[in-house]
C-alpha cells in the first residue's frame, strides 16, 4: 500500500480544469505539501481564534471571509494576513471569482503561498474539492492480473504465466463484457471499504495475447467493450488441475483475499483442457452478484436439506 505526496502544484495540474483554478500569486510556492485531504475556511483564524486553525489544509475564502476583511482598517489587516501566512498553510482559494486584495497578494508573494481564484460558490468548491483531494489521497496499490466488468461485477483474473488468462479474457470481451485492465490493475482505496481498478493510462484499452501481440481492443470489439475503472467484487484464481487437491463442490465456505486492507471475494477455478474458463467465471460473477443482494445457492440447499431431515426424524 502506498499514499501519494500531494503538492499544490499536483491538486492544481489535475483539477484546474474541473476547479476553473486560476493562479494569481505565489507560484514559487506550488511545491508546498498538502497534508490533510479536505478543505477549511478560515473565518476564525482571519479574527484571532487560532487554537484550533486546520492550517494543513486547503484554505478557501468566501464572501463572509471577504466581506469582513474588507470591513478592517488596512493595518489591521495586514496583521491579520501577517499571522495567517505564519502558518504552512499550502495555499489559498478565493471562490466567487473574487478578487483578493493587495495586502493578502503582497504578503502571499512575501510568503511564497499560492493564491487561485474559482468562480464556483464556496460550498459547490469545498464539496468538488474534498471529493477530489480524498481521491488523490486514497491509498494505491497494484494486482498482477487482468480486469473485466461483467454486467457491473468487477472481476479480477489472476494465475500463473500461460495458464489461459488473455484467452479467458477475450473471451468474455466478445461476450459483450468489457475490459478494464490487462495483466496489470491498479487498485486504489475508496472510503476505506471498497476497491476501485484500473489500468495504467499508457496500456489503456490495449491487451497482449500470446502469439498475436498487442492488440486494441476499443478498435477491434467497439467502445463498449472497454471501461476506465470498476469496484472489485470478485478475484478468481486460475490453476492447473493437479495443484488444486480440494476442489469446492458446494460453495459452502467463502473465501477471501485481502486488497489495501478489504477483504474480497476469492475463488479457485482448477483449469485443464476443455473446460469452458469463460463461462465458469461468467458463472461465478452471476453467482457474486447474488450473494451481494442477499441469496446463496448453497446455504439455501442447506438449509432445506437440514429442515427436510428435520421432518423425517420427527416421523
Amino acid at each position: 500500500m502506498q499514499r501519494d505526496t500531494v503538492t499544490v502544484e499536483r491538486f492544481y495540474t489535475d483539477q484546474a480544469s474541473a476547479l476553473e483554478l486560476k493562479l494569481v500569486a505565489g507560484a514559487t510556492g506550488l511545491k508546498r505539501i498538502i497534508r490533510e485531504p479536505t478543505v477549511n475556511r478560515p473565518g476564525l483564524a482571519l479574527a484571532g481564534f487560532t487554537r484550533y486553525f486546520a492550517s494543513k489544509r486547503v484554505q478557501v475564502i468566501g464572501n463572509a471571509e471577504a466581506t469582513f476583511l474588507k470591513s478592517l482598517p488596512p493595518a489591521d489587516r495586514e496583521k491579520r494576513y501577517d499571522d495567517l501566512f505564519s502558518y504552512k498553510i499550502p495555499c489559498i482559494v478565493y471562490s466567487r471569482n473574487l478578487r483578493p486584495d493587495k495586502l493578502l497578494l503582497k504578503a502571499a508573494e512575501k510568503a511564497d503561498v499560492p493564491v487561485f481564484i474559482c468562480p464556483f460558490i464556496t460550498m459547490k468548491f469545498i464539496n468538488l474539492a474534498t471529493l477530489a483531494l480524498e481521491m488523490m489521497f486514497a491509498p494505491r496499490g497494484t494486482e498482477i492480473g487482468s480486469m473485466v466488468d461483467i454486467l457491473g461485477v468487477g472481476v479480477i483474473i489472476r494465475g500463473e504465466s500461460g495458464i489461459g488468462k488473455s484467452e479467458t479474457v477475450l473471451a468474455l470481451i466478445d461476450r459483450g463484457y468489457s475490459l478494464v485492465s490487462d495483466d496489470i490493475t491498479r487498485v486504489t482505496l475508496i472510503d476505506n471499504r471498497e476497491i476501485v481498478g484500473t489500468s495504467a493510462e499508457l496500456t489503456r484499452n490495449h491487451m497482449e495475447v500470446r502469439g498475436i501481440g498487442i492488440i486494441n481492443v476499443a478498435a477491434m470489439f467497439g467502445i463498449k467493450s472497454i471501461r476506465a475503472e470498476k469496484r472489485v467484487d470478485l478475484v478468481v484464481t486460475l490453476k492447473a488441475w493437479n495443484e488444486v487437491p480440494d476442489v469446492d463442490r458446494l460453495g459452502m465456505e467463502e473465501e477471501y483475499v485481502r486488497i489495501l486492507g478489504v477483504d474480497i471475494p476469492h475463488i479457485i477455478i482448477p483449469v485443464r483442457p476443455g473446460r469452458d474458463l469463460a463461462r465458469l467465471i461468467e458463472v461465478a460473477a452471476f453467482q457474486t452478484k447474488l450473494k451481494q443482494s442477499g441469496y446463496n445457492a448453497a446455504k439455501d440447499l442447506n438449509d432445506r436439506l437440514i429442515a427436510q431431515m428435520s421432518a423425517n426424524n420427527r416421523l
